[in-house]
């Protein structure tokens, strides 16, 4: 099955998506975290993303396309993948429609309060960049990682201002694309309106409406 979870940040799309991702055999995607390994291998489309990032420039769309692209030949993609956070712009999902066919997109609806609250006190682990919040998803051992035992470390976008900034952009970037895949007839939509929810439930409400679509 191949899917797109799609939500501001904050809202959980890495959380569940981590989840899911055992749970259906199938790999998560974040376009972020390639462009990430790219730059420590410096590897030459590393040090073109690396380029734009050190300017504060977006990564144009068709780098973008190429990472996500390449990425789709390997072995584990063939019976299909988890986006998270991908695809973030209009463009990128008419271009991404050209490569592949996405089957569902699953929009994580969550008011700006508990994103804050969420992103405030969110951390992740340097390493296999699992995600931790300090309020209810604790690590069992304070800034040790569960699954890898790295370093637990708060990016640096993450203080209140940048917070705010990043949920705006968001919002013109990004709220295309949910009345895009909802005319294609494929958004489905997860209310994350409490904020204590252990991830558990909705991982298991989101299953639960995919193998509805079987």
């Amino acid at each position: 099955m191949k899917i797109v979870m799609l939500g501001p940040q904050g809202s959980g799309k890495g959380t569940y998506s981590s989840r899911l991702s055992p749970i259906l055999g199938i790999p998560q995607i974040s376009s972020g975290d390639i462009m990430r390994e790219e730059i420590a291998k410096e590897s030459p489309l590393g040090i073109k993303v690396k380029e734009y990032m050190d300017k504060g420039i977006l990564v144009p769309d068709d780098i973008v396309i190429q990472i996500i692209k390449d990425r789709l030949k390997k072995p584990d993609c063939e019976k299909g993948f988890i986006f998270d956070g991908f695809p973030r712009t209009l463009n990128q999902a008419r271009e991404l429609e050209k490569i592949t066919k996405i089957d569902v997109v699953i929009y994580l609806d969550v008011p700006e309060w508990i994103l804050l609250k969420r992103l405030g006190s969110r951390v992740s682990c340097e390493k296999c960049k699992e995600i931790y919040n300090l309020i209810n998803i604790k690590p069992k051992r304070e800034g040790i990682c569960d699954k890898c035992g790295g370093r637990l470390i708060q990016r640096e976008d993450e203080t209140p201002e940048a917070i705010k900034k990043r949920l705006k952009e968001y919002e013109e970037n990004t709220q295309p694309l949910i009345d895009y895949y909802k005319s294609k007839g494929i958004l489905k939509t997860v209310k994350c309106y409490k904020f204590e929810t252990p991830p558990e439930e909705k991982v298991e409400e989101i299953a639960a409406i995919l193998r509805g679509l079987k």
